[in-house]
């Protein structure tokens, strides 16, 4: 491969973009490679034999999606961040294109109403309140202090980056103290009733359908419209090989991403009854320590009725937990099947950005109903309004982190960068 001068986009997206010599891959790390497979094939028999079918299914998809991630370094966290510094939208073109591919899949599946094994199937669709307007402020300038979104978070740690551990942790911990907090939040303060395009309109499964696919495209027209207006910068290539070998080494492009998330949240969908989600299992690790220290989480309104059965269960009884453990283990392989993975620096500034972001993430999701997965990703894909409102106010608190960024030497895009 002809090696020359670039800029490229990193694994690490605290630093964008950095110099690298060539767009040629490391070899692949095979002895890394081995141990991510023994892991996984491990985990996938112990789940065969302990739980129930859905289980080893539902971390099968994990690993996929955790793959697919990593390869194409899908991100949330900068796609919001480009599009508001200096106008680039690329990134959530490919958003728009995996939220239409998801509808079309959700519809069909959510207006029938029965998973694979027989179970019910429910959306997300949760109410718009103070609560969600809060959550989800917060989760946007969480992200971007913290380096990275849910998803991200997990794929970033799968990867090697370092102080997406840090950002891990405080993760998990403010996920928990927002399950603790949340009763206050979603019965104290004001709150509408939760509303679907699709039956709380009366257009039906269909009519939802056609109606998002038309603010899908409106939305990918306005960063169309802004981008030419701003001039903005493209985003950076990433090393990858060519061919079928970049099926398992390398970037993949956005739109096949795009469309490979949809199809896998849509199978998670179908094997459990609800949509990908990443959050709740961090309430749910974080309660089980501090039960274990002794504090009487069982008592928290957070687990009461439906919850309280998650709390007393085996940690891999639970379908989110089983996928975000896949999600790590697929970012993993995929990492080291690049030659990519590596422990980072961690420095003053960023560790102090991934505490902070990290509690913000976590607190702002439980307030939220959820993460850029959970209620963005999931919320939209099943037709709820709380969906959209949890991208706008996202958008607004990435705004504000913009200002954030630089007092902890996380660097922000500008127009006359040659990428982004």
């Amino acid at each position: 491969m002809t090696t020359i001068t670039t800029s490229v986009q990193p694994v690490n997206d605290t630093r964008e973009p950095i110099a690298k010599e060539t767009l040629a891959l490391n070899n692949p790390q095979k002895p890394l490679i081995i141990a991510g497979v023994i892991v996984g094939f491990i985990l996938l028999v112990y789940l065969s034999i302990t739980q129930t079918t859905a289980q080893p299914l539902l971390f099968a998809i994990g690993l996929l999606l955790g793959y697919t991630l990593f390869h194409a370094r899908f991100g949330f966290t900068s796609a919001f961040r480009r599009l508001m510094s200096v106008g680039n939208g690329q990134a959530m073109r490919s958003h728009m294109l995996m939220l239409a591919v998801a509808v079309t899949l959700f519809a069909p599946i959510l207006a029938y109403g029965t998973t694979i094994f027989g179970g019910s199937v429910a959306g997300y669709v949760s109410p718009v309140g103070v609560s969600l307007l809060v959550g989800a402020f917060v989760f946007g300038i969480g992200m971007q202090l913290g380096g990275g979104c849910a998803s991200g978070t997990l794929y970033a740690v799968g990867g090697g980056r370092s102080v997406m551990f840090i950002t891990f942790i405080f993760f998990v911990i403010g996920a928990t103290i927002g399950a603790y907090h949340l009763p206050f939040w979603t019965e104290e303060m004001p709150s509408f009733a939760p509303f679907s395009l699709a039956t709380s309109t009366g257009l039906g499964y269909s009519g939802a359908w056609v109606l998002s696919l038309i603010l899908f495209a409106l939305i990918a027209w306005v960063t169309l419209v802004v981008e030419k207006k701003t001039k903005a910068p493209k985003m950076a290539p990433v090393p990858t090989e060519s061919g079928w070998r970049r099926i398992f080494r390398g970037s993949w492009p956005l739109f096949a991403a795009a469309i490979v998330l949809a199809i896998l949240n849509a199978l998670t969908l179908l094997t459990r009854g609800q949509p990908w989600g990443i959050t709740s299992a961090f309430s749910l690790w974080g309660s089980k320590i501090a039960s274990n220290f002794g504090v009487d989480v069982a008592n928290w309104g957070y687990w009461q009725g439906a919850n309280a059965a998650a709390l007393n269960a085996s940690i891999f009884a639970d379908s989110t937990t089983v996928m975000n453990i896949g999600i790590i283990i697929g970012a993993f392989i995929a990492s080291a099947a690049g030659g990519l993975f590596k422990f980072t620096q961690i420095t003053l500034g960023n560790f102090a950005a991934s505490v902070i972001g990290g509690l913000m993430m976590g607190y702002g999701a439980r307030l939220a109903f959820g993460c850029n997965i959970g209620a963005y990703f999931g919320g939209i894909a099943s037709f709820s309004a709380h969906g959209y409102i949890w991208g706008i106010m996202a958008m607004a608190g990435t705004f504000l982190a913009l200002y954030l960024r630089p007092l902890f030497g996380l660097s922000v895009p500008k127009s006359n960068d040659s990428v982004c």
